[in-house]
């Protein structure tokens, strides 16, 4: 990935997180993003934050009032923030399902590029990843490095649970127990 997308995302980040902390509602770095900042290697598409979908009118609301250029897309579980090449995903329902404010209970505090924000466990972020995980978006590639990078923080128990009714997790998952990368 060129420098400049790599430099352009992280600052999206940045300036996405620093807004975020100034609206007042729980929200948590998320996806790829949340991965990398948990040990991962780093993304090259986009940054995902989650909030509650109950706060998600307000988000959106209050970030445009910070001069950020978002963006709502035909899909109705996210809306989109824009700056200048860099994009970052605001989303409110993660594989079809609701956030509510107790999706924000097991994050921690990550200083991710200078700036302190709430990072989702490494176990819910391998969940959501792995829920993600359909016929037209089951990229392994990406999924198994981040899964081998962050391995130890994972509580592989509560992947196994929480995924057991999407055939395309439990298939990656049945790659990482073989690769030993659950044990």
């Amino acid at each position: 990935m060129p420098d400049e997308v790599r430099r352009g995302l992280r600052e999206a980040l940045k300036t996405v997180a620093v807004a975020l902390k100034e609206v007042g509602v729980p929200f948590a770095l998320a996806g790829s993003y949340g991965l990398w900042a948990r040990g991962g290697p780093e993304p090259d598409h986009d940054v995902d934050f989650l909030v509650a979908e109950e706060d998600a009118p307000r988000v959106m609301e209050r970030l445009a009032e910070h001069g950020l250029q978002v963006v709502q897309p035909p899909e109705d579980w996210l809306f989109k923030i824009f700056i200048d090449q860099a994009m970052v995903d605001v989303l409110f329902r993660t594989a079809g399902v609701p956030v509510t404010r107790k999706h924000f209970d097991g994050v921690d505090e990550i200083e991710v590029e200078s700036v302190a924000m709430p990072v989702l466990s490494a176990t819910t972020l391998m969940i959501d990843k792995m829920l993600a995980m359909e016929e037209h978006s089951c990229n392994l590639t990406a999924a198994l490095p981040a899964a081998r990078a962050v391995r130890e923080q994972i509580k592989w128990d509560h992947v196994r649970e929480a995924v057991e009714d999407n055939p395309y997790a439990s298939a990656f998952l049945y790659l990482l127990d073989r690769l030993r990368i659950t044990e």
